[in-house]
């Protein structure tokens, strides 16, 4: 497996190595000693979501004591994939980086605690499955706006498919950062 640092402080792109002949392929998609290194987090849940064409799902998080960690894949389709730093104390503060993550390039994408997170399904029928650091907790769930003016991400989208609570997300300049 290939880690590479980001321009984004402590954010890592994954490539495992895939063997592919006439059957089909084997990539072993996590090793725990492999990624020792660089990730440091326990994943204690796996999350899997599949999202049509178009649908956008973040910017989204969990406030301190939950906050969590993930290593996102995609197992069929393409995502694009965001990752906006919130550490105050970070030289990357306010900045995102984002990549294609898909069923055919298998990389993955580790985002550490004290970002939020969102991706664009680029395909109908998209599936994403990710690992957290730290369970899920409802009250502590939080979002931000994926069309905020300060964070200027261009996702390639003017009007995608959002959920009630993505429509209502709160702005970065406004947002209650407790990074």
């Amino acid at each position: 497996m290939i880690l590479e640092q980001t321009d984004i402080n402590d954010v890592i792109l994954l490539t495992p190595r895939v063997y592919k002949d006439e059957r089909g392929y084997f990539m072993e998609s996590y090793n725990q000693k492999k990624v020792d290194k660089l990730i440091k987090d326990n994943f204690v849940q796996d999350n899997e979501s599949v999202s049509n064409k178009n649908v956008l799902r973040g910017l989204h998080l969990q406030v301190p004591p939950y906050a969590q960690a993930k290593l996102i894949r995609v197992i069929k389709g393409s995502i694009l994939d965001v990752a906006v730093d919130l550490r105050q104390s970070s030289s990357t503060y306010g900045k995102h980086f984002k990549h294609i993550l898909s069923g055919e390039n298998k990389k993955q994408l580790y985002i550490p605690k004290g970002f939020a997170h969102g991706f664009l399904s680029l395909e109908d029928g998209t599936i994403l499955n990710y690992k957290c650091s730290n369970y899920y907790h409802t009250d502590s769930e939080s979002s931000i706006a994926w069309n905020d003016p300060d964070l200027s991400i261009d996702w390639g989208i003017l009007d995608p498919i959002l959920a009630e609570k993505d429509r209502l997300a709160e702005n970065f300049a406004t947002f209650e950062n407790p990074f």
